[in-house]
């Protein structure tokens, strides 16, 4: 039986994830799709003051009380940047980081910096309501809410520990225009530390590849110490 924790992207919650955790569970694992501080069915706790430190810190809370380890961390697009600060503060509760179209940072970057100058000029004029929450572009699920703006915009601090992680894998989803994330899947293809997969389909994993991504995720969970 492996864990998977569940992290999704912006402006989603765990009920983006939760039909994967739903399989997952019914081949015998267990799964946590999590919903972030501010997002979601916690979108009352938004403030100014929710940002990505607060984002790992609930995912680190969610292993700590379930007294999780060995776990196969997956982050969809901004849960990138939230499954790489967790795995650098809690390497030895993971064991295997999956990152599907999702931003891997490197030390001192931000979501903002990475998403390039059209999503950083998209998350400042969707904040522009109060200044602090991140409306949700109309093409989202119905279930989509504002996404905290500090969560994008701060910077995350690595001390390179995320690196001992063994398993390392990353998702490339080719099949959407203005996607910020090639360069990054060229860059990962080439390095021998990472396993790379390439699907021709949309952003949105769940609806387009599903099947595709629930393999991944077991064979990254196969990867793991008995």
């Amino acid at each position: 039986m492996a864990t998977f924790v569940l992290v999704p992207g912006g402006w989603h919650g765990g009920w983006w994830f939760e039909p994967l955790a739903r399989r997952l569970r019914e081949l015998g694992h267990q799964a946590f799709p999590v919903t972030l501080t501010g997002v979601g069915e916690r979108s009352h706790l938004a403030a100014p003051s929710v940002n990505l430190d607060t984002h790992i810190q609930d995912v680190l809370q969610l292993l700590e009380q379930e007294r999780l380890s060995g776990v196969v961390l997956c982050g969809h697009s901004y849960g990138g940047m939230v499954v790489s600060g967790v795995a650098d503060r809690a390497p030895e509760r993971v064991g295997a980081l999956v990152y599907s179209d999702a931003y891997v940072p490197e030390d001192g970057e931000s979501c903002s910096d990475l998403a390039g100058a059209r999503f950083r000029q998209l998350f400042l004029d969707s904040a522009r309501a109060d200044g602090f929450s991140v409306a949700p572009p109309p093409m989202l699920d119905r279930q989509a809410t504002a996404h905290p703006l500090a969560s994008v915009v701060q910077a995350i601090r690595l001390t390179g520990a995320w690196r001992q992680i063994p398993t390392r894998e990353f998702i490339y989803l080719s099949g959407w225009s203005g996607t910020p994330f090639t360069g990054l899947y060229q860059r990962l293809a080439a390095d021998p530390e990472w396993v790379t997969h390439s699907l021709p389909v949309g952003h949105n994993i769940i609806a387009d590849a599903f099947d595709e991504l629930t393999e991944i995720l077991l064979g990254a969970a196969k990867s793991l110490p008995v």
